[in-house]
């Protein structure tokens, strides 16, 4: 097919990032806006796991504890130079099931730690900590207090608010007890329609040229997948720059674009990513 294009949906995605681009102001920044991509979900189904670890550039896989090929997956991204997280399930106020590992708002202290720290133990490579789900959880500061009280035992961890419900109070317990973290600014695939996910992609770009950083949660969904496949191969004509998660955080906190955690956005999100 003539300009390169393996298919007309990659033809019509390419117009589509074309007219977008153009439409971007020209930012002759000193220091370009940066992004992070962090997949979530990671370590239940192995080929969907590879083909989401082949994607170019410094994304960050989110883990799910105790999962049939979470030490397997993650192995084989730490080996490409990739970041790896653990993503940590948490109560939902529509009481999904969580899988293994699971944090409850009914656990004692000594439960909620010991499960917290076993989740750690069953990811090779950790660097960071999301929630999985957490409507319910991430709304309770003594649970969120508990969480860092095990965070600052590893101070080379970590921690990014999923922000699965307007009302968490997850990273504001994070700054409290000094625990390097951030925020997620955009959902790319609540919607797993291939032209949602890319438009969820621009909203990431808008979102980072406006404040110089932002945080993108996907999944290793094959739509995904082949949005960002394309997506990431054109950022550099964009002027934005992809880090990995423990980059974006340092550079929020030791630079001009680090801000104070922002309230809470009044837009209602999706508890459940399915």
């Amino acid at each position: 097919m003539k300009g390169g294009c393996s298919s007309p949906w990659t033809c019509c995605l390419r117009a589509v990032w074309l007219v977008w681009a153009l439409s971007l102001p020209n930012l002759a920044a000193a220091r370009p806006p940066v992004i992070a991509v962090v997949i979530d979900d990671m370590g239940n189904h192995l080929v969907h796991g590879q083909a989401a670890i082949a994607l170019p550039g410094k994304l960050t896989y989110a883990f799910l504890p105790h999962t049939p090929y979470a030490i397997t997956l993650a192995e084989a991204a730490h080996q490409r130079g990739k970041e790896v997280m653990l993503h940590l399930p948490m109560d939902a106020h529509d009481g999904t099931d969580l899988g293994p590992g699971a944090l409850k708002l009914h656990m004692t202290e000594t439960d909620f730690k010991s499960t917290f720290r076993n989740g750690l133990a069953s990811v090779p490579y950790v660097a960071g900590v999301n929630n999985h789900m957490g409507s319910l959880l991430t709304r309770h500061p003594g649970a969120m207090a508990w969480l860092m009280e095990v965070l600052q035992e590893r101070p080379d961890l970590y921690f990014i608010d999923s922000r699965t419900t307007h009302e968490t109070v997850a990273q504001e317990q994070a700054e409290a007890f000094r625990v390097p973290n951030t925020r997620r600014d955009v959902f790319l695939d609540n919607d797993k329609a291939p032209v949602s996910i890319n438009r969820q992609f621009q909203r990431l770009i808008d979102k980072a040229l406006e404040q110089g950083f932002a945080v993108g949660i996907g999944h290793p969904y094959p739509e995904t997948i082949r949005v960002l496949e394309y997506a990431l191969a054109h950022l550099e004509s964009l002027g934005v720059d992809l880090v990995s998660a423990s980059e974006l955080i340092h550079l929020q906190r030791s630079s001009e674009i680090w801000q104070e955690p922002s309230s809470p956005s009044q837009q209602v999100v999706k508890n459940s990513k399915q």
